[in-house]
C-alpha cells in the first residue's frame, strides 16, 4: 500500500502542477476574471475541511488505547479545544495567529512529504516545517500588502506585530525564509533518492506558481483544497480499502458526509453572526482562518496522540 501512495501521490502532483499552470496563467492573462471569496469559502468548507472529517473513527481509536468507553468524551474534548483556539484569538489574536502559522507550517510539510520519507527523526520533523513554512512566506513574498491587509481583517491591530512584518520585508528575511525552505525541499528530495520524491518538486514549483499570478486567498485555497487535503484523503481512502482506491474513496466520501455538513453549517452560522452587511468578504476571510485554526489544532492534536499511542 505504501508503493501505492507514493506513485498515486506523484500521478497527483503531475496533475496539479499542469493544471494550476494553466489555471494562474489563465487567471492572469485575463485578469478582469474575478473569483469571489464566496466561492474560497464554499472550496473550503467542501473539499477543504473533508480531509479532517473522519476524526471521530481516530478518536474513537484513541479511546480505545486509553479504555474509555464514553464516546461522547471525544466529541466534547475535540468541541472544547476549537472553541479555547476561537476565544483564544479573540483576545490574543497577534500570538494566536503565530502560532497558528507555525503548527500549520508543520502539519503541511508533514503531511505533504512523510509517505517519502522512511524512518523518523527530530531532524525531519524539522525539515517537515521549513518545508510547509514556503505556504506562509510566498504569499508574504509575492504579494506582501495584501497578506498584510488580510491580517489586518484578522483581528491584528498589535503595532508591534507590524513593526516586525516591516522589519522582515526590509531585511530580507522573506527571501532567506524561502531559500531555507527550498534547501529542506532539496535535503528531503535526495535523502534515500528514489525517482518518485519528484513530487516534493513539482509541489514545490506548483506553490510558487500559485502564489506568483493568483492573490493570497486564491492561491491559499487551490493550494489547500486540491494540494493537502485531496493528497489527505487518498491516503484515508487507502486505509479504508488499500486494495481499491475507487472503492476505498466511496467509503471515505459516505463516512465524511455528516461531519463535513455539520462543520459547514456551524461555519455559516458564524458568517452570519459576523457579517454586518457592509462587508462579506470581512466576515468570510474571519471564518475562513479563524475556523481553520481551530479545526486545525484538536485535528493535529488527535493526529500526534494516535501516532505515539500506535506506536
Amino acid at each position: 500500500m505504501i508503493h501505492n501512495i507514493k506513485k498515486i501521490n506523484l500521478n497527483h502532483s503531475f496533475i496539479f502542477f499542469f493544471a494550476v499552470n494553466i489555471f494562474s496563467i489563465l487567471i492572469f492573462k485575463f485578469n478582469n476574471i474575478n473569483i469571489s471569496t464566496i466561492l474560497c469559502l464554499f472550496l473550503i468548507l467542501t473539499i477543504g475541511i473533508s480531509h479532517g472529517s473522519l476524526d471521530h473513527i481516530k478518536g474513537k481509536k484513541l479511546l480505545e488505547f486509553f479504555n474509555i468507553q464514553h464516546t461522547y468524551l471525544f466529541y466534547l474534548l475535540y468541541i472544547l479545544t476549537a472553541l479555547m483556539i476561537i476565544v483564544t484569538w479573540i483576545l490574543l489574536p497577534s500570538i494566536t495567529l503565530i502560532l497558528f502559522l507555525i503548527v500549520a507550517s508543520y502539519h503541511f510539510g508533514k503531511e505533504d512529504t512523510e509517505f517519502l520519507v522512511v524512518g523518523k527523526s527530530y531532524f525531519t520533523e524539522i525539515l517537515y516545517f521549513f518545508k510547509g513554512f514556503l505556504i506562509v512566506l510566498a504569499p508574504l513574498y509575492f504579494h506582501f500588502q495584501d497578506t498584510v491587509n488580510i491580517f489586518k481583517l484578522l483581528l491584528i491591530d498589535n503595532e508591534v506585530f507590524y513593526s516586525i512584518l516591516s522589519f522582515v520585508e526590509a531585511n530580507k528575511i522573506i527571501e532567506i525564509g524561502i531559500l531555507v525552505s527550498t534547501l529542506s525541499s532539496i535535503f528531503l528530495f535526495f535523502n534515500k533518492f528514489e525517482v518518485i520524491k519528484f513530487s516534493i518538486f513539482l509541489d514545490f514549483f506548483s506553490i510558487i506558481i500559485i502564489n506568483y499570478y493568483l492573490s493570497p486567498l486564491l492561491a491559499f485555497t487551490i493550494y489547500f483544497c486540491f494540494l493537502h487535503s485531496i493528497r489527505h484523503s487518498i491516503s484515508l481512502a487507502l486505509e479504508l480499502d488499500g486494495n481499491n482506491l475507487l472503492n476505498g474513496l466511496k467509503i471515505f466520501v459516505k463516512k465524511a458526509i455528516p461531519l463535513t455538513i455539520l462543520t459547514g453549517v456551524f461555519c455559516l452560522i458564524s458568517l452570519y453572526l459576523l457579517n454586518s452587511g457592509d462587508n462579506l468578504d470581512s466576515s468570510i476571510l474571519k471564518v475562513i482562518f479563524i475556523g481553520l485554526a481551530s479545526l486545525t489544532f484538536p485535528h493535529i492534536l488527535l493526529e500526534y496522540l494516535l501516532e505515539k499511542n500506535e506506536k
